[in-house]
Parts: C-alpha cells; structure tokens; sequence
C-alpha cells in the first residue's frame, strides 16, 4: 500500500546512465522513482504505477515521447515533463502542444529538476486547505477541486493549463505580460523567445470554445500580453 503523500515519479529515458543518475538524485529527495526505457512501455507502466508525476523523454524507441504523452493526456491531468536534448522553440511548442506541463533541457541540472517538479507538486495538490472559487457568468473555476465547468460542461485542463487559467483569471481585467506569467508559473523571465506562454493561452481558448480569430475572453493585447475579460463569459 502506498504511504500517504507518496510522491511517485514515472521516469521514461532510454539513456540507461541519465536515468539511474535521476532515479537515484530524487530518491534521496523523497521521491519514489520506477524507470522505463522504451517508449512503448510507457503506457503499461502509466497504469500500474499510476505516477504523481512523469518525467518523460522525447526520443524513445517503439514509441514517440510525443505520442506517450499524448495517450497519457487524453486519460489523465498527471503533471508531465518533457527531458528534451534540442534547445529549439519547436520542440518546447510540440511538447507543451500535446499536453506537457513543463520542460527541462539536458544536460540535466538536479537541482533545477527537483525544483520544477515539486513546484508542479504543489500546484496539484493547491495550497492551502481553503475553498477558493471564481466564476464568470457561464464558467467557474474551483481551484480546491480543481474543476472547471463552462455551463454544464466539465471541461478538462492540464495543471499547468489551469494554473494559467487562474492566474488570469484572479487578475481579470488586468493585462499580465509574458513575462509576468513566465516569472509565476515557472520562476523564470520571459527572453522574447520563449513561446510557452502563447501554447498555453491556444489551448485554453480551444478548450473553453473562445474564437482564436477574434477572443472575447482571453484577450490579446498587442505589445503588451493578455487580458481575461470577466464579461466575455455570459453568452
């Protein structure tokens, strides 16, 4: 029987050497770590473990770090993060894209990762006891259940999807500029590179049926970042 409080990572790296070393780094952090080395033994793996969190490469054999993490989204809200070797923009888009909530680039500093990962510890299981609610005509946002509902319909966010979410939407009315969001959801200053900001902002307004053309909920305000309308949710 699991102890409670458990933090269970699945690790999926096919470089034998890297994944002993993290296994080992974030067992003597309290982490319970079991370890895959090819992609198509991910999925399997996903399910008998039944992870807090997954830490998962992108290069794999049998199966695409892509593909993994796409079946482990479609089923489940469990924090991923994308191991990825290529410090380019369109591996970060195509992660966060199919559902990662972060991502950590190697050669892998430890300290960072176990920060990165109990930060996302944290914003799963939310701080503090307390009920803490938001609604906007049509849609409400319990941050204590984690639950998202839009009229009658439930509608399912990564953690880091409903981070952003309530971050904006705590501010609503305000303009949050990338770098305001970067530096609170990932402690990290926005370089005018980074796109993972605009990732997140396309599949909120997809998942909560917001016009990509022409939002009216999640507004983007040129040269300055984004704006969540409090009004735009009553129709």
């Amino acid at each position: 029987m699991d102890s409670p409080g458990l933090i269970k990572v699945l690790l999926v790296e096919d470089d034998l050497k890297l994944a002993s070393l993290i296994a080992q780094f974030l067992s003597q952090h309290g982490f319970e770590v079991h370890c895959v080395h090819r992609g198509d033994e991910a999925l399997a793996a996903f399910e008998q473990v039944r992870p807090t969190l997954v830490l998962l490469d992108l290069m794999l054999p049998g199966l695409s770090g892509l593909q993994i993490c796409r079946s482990i989204r479609s089923q489940s809200a469990t924090p991923i993060v994308i191991l990825t070797e290529r410090e380019d923009d369109l591996d970060h888009i195509l992660g966060l894209e199919s559902g990662a909530d972060d991502y950590v680039i190697k050669p892998i500093q430890p300290p960072v990762l176990l920060a990165r990962l109990r930060a996302l510890q944290r914003r799963q299981a939310g701080e503090g006891s307390e009920r803490e609610g938001l609604e906007f005509g049509r849609l409400s946002i319990d941050k204590a259940s984690r639950v998202v509902r839009l009229g009658d319909e439930v509608i399912e966010l990564s953690t880091m999807e409903f981070e952003m979410l309530w971050m904006l939407a705590s501010a609503a009315g305000q303009i949050l500029s990338r770098d305001d969001i970067l530096n609170r959801l990932r402690g990290i200053a926005f370089d005018g590179l980074n796109r993972s900001v605009d990732v997140y902002v396309s599949k909120l307004r997809s998942k909560l049926h917001d016009n990509p053309r022409e939002p009216l909920c999640i507004k983007t305000i040129w040269g300055k970042g984004y704006l969540f309308n409090p009004f735009g949710w009553e129709v």
